[in-house]
């Protein structure tokens, strides 16, 4: 029985970013959740602890780190697939930056939906060159944050599921 890879993606639901697919998929998914609380000034509980009231849960955030891009075959650099993961940061510089939104994407692996979400933060690291100087090799780690249908623009249809067979979007 032999079984196909799937990879990770981003799919973006907005059309002006590209889906993001993951050349070698994670080796682990670290997920946080968190309540953000309110602590009452100088109130003191009888064992003197601050009293406090639970106001909201933040949005679960996902982190996913040493993702491997690598180029070295091909000869190419590896610079290219970091662009699409730079355009889910970058969102902003063209146009009036003010009223932009980042790309709002699902991460998906296999028949998985994890997230509804933006990519919040975007590190990278070069890590591996042929003897020109072009990268070959990168380890990217992302975080990628939460976000609910609300928070697509009100002038878009929002996208409820994903297409497995295609990869592609479909609406409501």
């Amino acid at each position: 029985m032999t079984t196909n890879l799937v990879k990770a993606k981003l799919i973006a639901l907005e059309g002006a970013a590209p889906d993001i697919e993951f050349m070698f998929n994670p080796t682990q998914l670290d997920f946080s959740r968190q309540f953000t609380v309110n602590k009452e000034g100088a109130a003191r509980t009888d064992k003197g602890l601050p009293k406090v009231s639970f106001a909201y849960p933040e949005p679960c955030s996902l982190t996913i780190s040493n993702i491997i891009l690598d180029t070295y075959e091909a000869g190419s650099s590896v610079l290219t697939h970091i662009k699409n993961f730079e355009k889910a940061v970058s969102f902003a510089e063209s146009g009036s930056g003010a009223k932009k939104r980042p790309p709002v994407y699902i991460f998906t692996w296999g028949a998985q939906q994890y997230l509804r979400c933006f990519v919040k933060t975007l590190n990278y690291s070069l890590t591996m060159f042929l003897p020109d100087g072009t990268p070959v090799r990168a380890k990217v780690s992302l975080t990628l944050e939460e976000v609910d249908e609300s928070f697509s623009q009100p002038s878009m249809s929002t996208p409820t599921s994903v297409n497995r067979t295609g990869g592609g979007r479909s609406s409501k």
